[in-house]
């Protein structure tokens, strides 16, 4: 959910139970039974929207993003939900909300330090903000990335939009929300996802972080920038036996009620 980037919701969503598994986990430490609004901010292709109406039926549910790609595809495959176009760097909801939830997005967004009270009074009172945002940036598959970037002729032109820490440790959101919140939940998990394929960390990442990099070049650069991704990423992600090929992937989480 940003202007920065098209999505390719298919591409997304190859892997999309291993995406789905921190989005199930983040909804199930969200306490509240019954909540009146609850919104979805950067839904996606509406898969996790889904559950969300599944938990809370009875909720005025709406799920937010900027990409028309994504969105098109959430109405078709839910449209009993209501889907809208926003901008998460900027939205503020019409009236407090008892649930803002957000998975996958916010790390997509900066300055964190203003971000993350903004989306706290955005809450109702006795309201949970609850966020996961991917923390693998440090990987081989991200600083492969990184790698690629700054080896070939494209480096002026794409090493600008390298973050190196678009998320913060825990120090970081604890400081930041525990003045404003009363109870706050922080936590990390690490998931060994076991892909299947031809050298699958690539395809996982040309889902979402290696994206916007392949869009900003011409075709014959990006076939020849992935061809120099995928043999850096192969070397640190061999297939092991069964051709399995781990991929171990770190992800924050935050479930703070104001």
């Amino acid at each position: 959910m940003t202007s920065r980037m098209t999505w390719d919701p298919s591409q997304y969503l190859g892997f999309s139970d291993y995406r789905l598994r921190p989005a199930l986990d983040l909804l199930a430490r969200i306490p509240l039974k019954t909540p009146n609004t609850v919104v979805d901010l950067g839904c996606g292709a509406g898969n996790v929207t889904k559950h969300l109406r599944n938990r809370w039926p009875k909720a005025k549910l709406v799920g937010l993003d900027d990409s028309m790609e994504m969105l098109e595809r959430a109405r078709a495959e839910a449209p009993d939900i209501d889907f809208a176009q926003a901008d998460a760097a900027t939205w503020r909801p019409a009236e407090p909300v008892n649930v803002l939830y957000s998975n996958a997005l916010l790390h997509w967004l900066p300055d964190h330090e203003a971000l993350f009270p903004r989306l706290v009074d955005c809450l109702a009172g006795g309201g949970y903000l609850a966020v996961q945002m991917p923390r693998n940036f440090a990987a081989p598959s991200h600083q492969s990335l990184y790698e690629t970037v700054r080896n070939g002729p494209w480096r002026k032109r794409l090493e600008p939009m390298i973050r190196e820490e678009p998320v913060k440790d825990s120090t970081f959101y604890y400081e930041l929300l525990s003045p404003l919140v009363s109870t706050l939940d922080i936590w990390e998990t690490e998931y060994v996802q076991v892909l299947e394929g031809e050298n699958p960390v690539t395809e996982y990442v040309k889902g979402s972080w290696l994206k916007p990099f392949l869009d900003a070049l011409n075709q014959p650069e990006r076939n020849a920038f992935e061809v120099d991704y995928r043999a850096r990423v192969l070397a640190y992600y061999p297939p092991g036996k069964n051709d399995k090929t781990l991929f171990p992937f770190r992800r924050l989480f935050i479930v703070a009620e104001r």
